[in-house]
């Protein structure tokens, strides 16, 4: 009696066993999907400290018409590459009519000249890339992966720089080294923090440097030149080769709607370059110095040719200033919009919109099943 009392209590507690290690194992499934729900909900739902595509395109994204702002930059380089043209044109002519084989020889220079310092910076400049920052909830993943591809692409084009470069000093070098060691590991917040770190520093240095350098040659070109034609093409080519300059130390460009503007304001400056050379600035300021120069016809002429000289020089490099700022503020804040770019959440992944279609699916299957159901039988 007592062994099959035994036995029985072995049996029951065998069977308990096994219903532990059932409910166990149930348990430990249910888990599973519950984490695997939560890391899909996580996946798909946006992150309440980020910032959503909806709140990026309310604050940051503009109308914009893609195709008329490349017309328009179109349209204004090739004005500034006609204004040379001819202003070039004018001047072998001129040189022509006073001697045949001079005039052939300054042709060519012209021809030179309207190649190197005009068609090769225009061609760098465009074919440089630029970041998409005007975007919405269908092209901001793909404006996502091209800004990453293009961070990468800068990062690359500095390294190699400094690397080939001895002497220019435009980056400084510890943090190129941090940047090349975030490139050769694949890590996309350091590229992004190292690349932050240089505009923020030496780039910004060297951008001004740059600025100055070409408003100086800007003033003295303007001092030289004894014609209007002459003055105006000489503005036009410095802004156009300090729009190169920082172009080539950034390692991106303005988008084609801020380069248009730019290039228009290009223009503006060469047409005002042109206005200041007719104006006779100094001989309106000399008259109105009286009788202190009235007798003295040579000093009147000579503190004329100063006063015109200093005034052109001085506004023509103010506006080469200007078109220098304008095109660091354009870039520094497509760059800084698309750092907040690649940071914010978009709602909708591809796998909730292949859930959403495969819902409608078996929804639209549902009903035409029902409908074949009730439908009257034929007689």
């Amino acid at each position: 009696m007592a062994k099959d009392k035994s036995k029985s209590v072995a049996r029951v507690a065998e069977q308990a066993a096994a219903q532990q290690e059932i409910n166990a194992r149930i348990k430990a499934e249910a888990a599973a999907q519950d984490d695997g729900k939560t890391a899909k909900n996580k996946k798909n739902k946006c992150d309440p400290s980020k910032m959503t595509i909806y709140e990026y395109e309310q604050r940051y994204s503009k109308r914009e018409n893609v195709r008329g702002a490349r017309l328009l930059l179109g349209f204004a380089a090739g004005v500034i590459g006609v204004f040379l043209f001819v202003v070039l044109l004018l001047v072998f002519f001129r040189v022509y009519d006073i001697n045949q084989y001079v005039g052939y020889g300054v042709g060519a220079l012209c021809l030179l000249v309207y190649i190197l310092v005009f068609i090769v910076p225009l061609v760098k400049i465009l074919r440089t890339g630029y970041f998409v920052t005007n975007v919405n909830a269908y092209n901001a993943r793909k404006a996502q992966r091209h800004n990453k591809k293009l961070r990468k692409e800068i990062a690359q084009k500095i390294i190699d720089f400094t690397a080939k470069v001895d002497g220019v000093g435009w980056y400084d070098s510890e943090t190129v080294g941090k940047l090349a060691i975030s490139v050769n590991t694949g890590d996309n917040e350091g590229i992004k923090y190292n690349l932050t770190a240089l505009y923020n520093g030496s780039v910004k240095k060297s951008a001004k440097q740059l600025i100055f350098k070409a408003s100086m040659k800007s003033a003295m070109y303007s001092a030289l030149s004894q014609t209007s034609r002459i003055d105006s093409m000489l503005v036009v080519l410095v802004n156009m080769q300090l729009i190169k300059d920082l172009v080539y130390l950034y390692g991106f460009r303005p988008s084609d709607a801020k380069l248009a503007k730019i290039f228009v304001r290009v223009i503006q400056n060469a047409l005002i370059a042109y206005g200041l050379g007719g104006m006779q600035i100094g001989n309106s300021v000399v008259r109105t110095m009286g009788d202190a120069v009235k007798g003295i016809p040579i000093l009147g002429s000579a503190i004329a040719a100063i006063v015109d000289s200093s005034v052109q020089g001085l506004t023509n490099g103010t506006l080469t200033t200007v078109i220098g700022f304008q095109t660091l503020r354009f870039m520094n804040d497509e760059y800084k919009l698309q750092n907040i770019l690649d940071g914010i959440q978009v709602a909708e992944t591809q796998e909730e919109f292949n859930e959403a279609c495969a819902e409608l699916e078996k929804e639209l299957k549902k009903e035409r099943k029902g409908k074949k159901a009730t439908a009257p039988a034929v007689a």
